[in-house]
């Protein structure tokens, strides 16, 4: 008898399967109670009491026996910050299902969102899913119940399983800025030292085997002509020589060891969910390299990601639409694996010869200049982003919160100056990296 009454315990705390619920023993006890009392008592009032809740038993006890399942939407695994996506659910509710929980996303916000309680012979449920910022977190999880006649009788709740989506960084147009020639490919859009087939002029020679005919600049040469008595020979001849159009190498190094807000308050606390600050540095600094790729891809030259805090994070450089897509996944990876690390490294073959290095950092630690400024002495083009909160925000109820800010500026000041003596351009990232972009490629030309 006991093992009998054990397995029937058992079976009660299964929540994938129908179940009976408290409603259900306390209208069992009541009406039984109530009906046995008005007759022994010979209370009409009481076995009126009672009765409606021992039909409601009776009708409990026809619940529906099937397995009513709710079949979650196929939604891509990635998808754009801001982008809007209907997710429909469809629901097969056995027959006499009364009502239905579903726990399902609500509205433009990112989570399990909030309980709906439908009818059971709803069918599907239309759900419009949108994220303003980026990273990766959970926007679908169907936790449902299922409820017979009254709710005397349940099915669940059962947990859906979670539906993971990473949302990639944004993109803002930039125009490409400065780059040097790296003729690693004659494809792209920068001049090269080589000769080519290009629009630009590179000089006018004389005429050697092997020049194709529609190079010959023939006032150049008629001119030759005439001081040679009219006489057009062939060693009079000249043809126009073009530089060749070459492909450049981007590497974007992203510091990921430090991630601060506008509010020094803020630095010592941890971030909750995805673990990067709206608007820090972090934030900052991944949004600001999927904009960069993006405009130096856009032009056919080849991007690649260096994670200074965690290098076996990093992106080998390469070109193409492909190469946008994994650095803006990549990118949420590094951020999800961000934290403190020993100290930057910024390896030689990270930075092949002749590529363009922009350094994405606060510049809160002497190790980060000190990388930047090795890596300028190993003949590579370096640019800093500055990517600190700008202004910063003292710790209000500490009496040495505005020294500590002043001591943070100083030494920071400091740090960018010691950028700009070893000849490294200093940019902020905002409406003014567009402009200096454009003025350090005109003093490139």
């Amino acid at each position: 008898m006991s093992v009998r009454v054990l397995h029937w315990l058992r079976a009660q705390l299964d929540t994938d399967t129908w179940r009976n619920t408290d409603a259900m023993y306390r209208a069992v006890v009541v009406g039984v109670g109530l009906v046995a009392a008005g007759v022994l008592a010979h209370s009409l009032e009481m076995v009126l009491i009672g009765a409606p809740l021992l039909i409601s038993l009776v009708l409990a006890a026809r619940s529906p026996t099937g397995e009513p399942v709710v079949h979650p939407p196929a939604m891509p695994r990635a998808t754009e910050s801001g982008q809007h996506t209907e997710a429909v659910f469809d629901i097969e509710a056995s027959p006499g299902v009364e009502l239905v929980a579903l726990r399902a996303p609500y509205g433009r916000k990112r989570g399990i969102g909030h309980v709906h309680l439908l009818p059971g012979t709803v069918q599907e449920v239309r759900t419009e899913l949108a994220h303003a910022g980026w990273g990766e977190g959970v926007d679908l999880r169907p936790d449902r119940l299922f409820t017979g006649p009254d709710a005397l009788r349940v099915y669940g709740p059962i947990v859906g399983r979670e539906g993971r989506r990473t949302v990639l960084p944004p993109v803002v147009p930039l125009p490409a800025g400065p780059l040097p020639p790296r003729p690693a490919g004659l494809v792209g859009v920068h001049r090269s030292p080589r000769p080519g087939d290009s629009t630009e002029l590179r000089d006018i020679r004389v005429f050697q085997p092997g020049d194709r005919l529609r190079r010959i600049d023939w006032r150049v040469s008629l001119r030759a002509a005439a001081s040679n008595g009219g006489v057009l020979a062939p060693n009079l001849l000249h043809v126009r020589e073009r530089h060749a159009e070459a492909d450049a190498t981007l590497v974007i190094a992203l510091d990921t060891q430090v991630d601060v807000g506008a509010e020094l308050a803020d630095w010592a606390l941890a971030v909750p969910g995805s673990g990067v600050r709206e608007g820090g540095s972090l934030d900052i600094a991944v949004r600001a390299a999927s904009s960069l790729a993006a405009s130096y891809l856009r032009q056919g030259d080849r991007v690649g990601l260096v994670d200074m805090g965690r290098p076996q994070l990093s992106v080998p450089p390469g070109s193409g639409s492909r190469q946008l897509l994994k650095i803006r996944h990549q990118l949420v990876i590094c951020s999800r694996s961000a934290g403190w690390a020993p100290r930057p490294v910024l390896r030689p073959q990270q930075a092949p010869p002749g590529a363009l290095v922009i350094v994405l950092s606060p510049f809160l630690d002497d190790a980060m200049v000190d990388l930047t400024a090795t890596v300028v002495r190993r003949g590579t083009r370096v640019l800093a982003m500055d990517l600190l909160p700008d202004p910063l925000v003292a710790v209000a109820k500490d009496p040495w919160g505005e020294v500590v800010l002043k001591v943070l500026r100083t030494e920071h000041e400091m740090r960018l100056e010691t950028l700009r003596q070893h000849g490294i351009p200093v940019l902020k990232w905002g409406d003014e990296a567009s402009a200096t972009l454009r003025g350090l490629a005109r003093g490139r030309r």
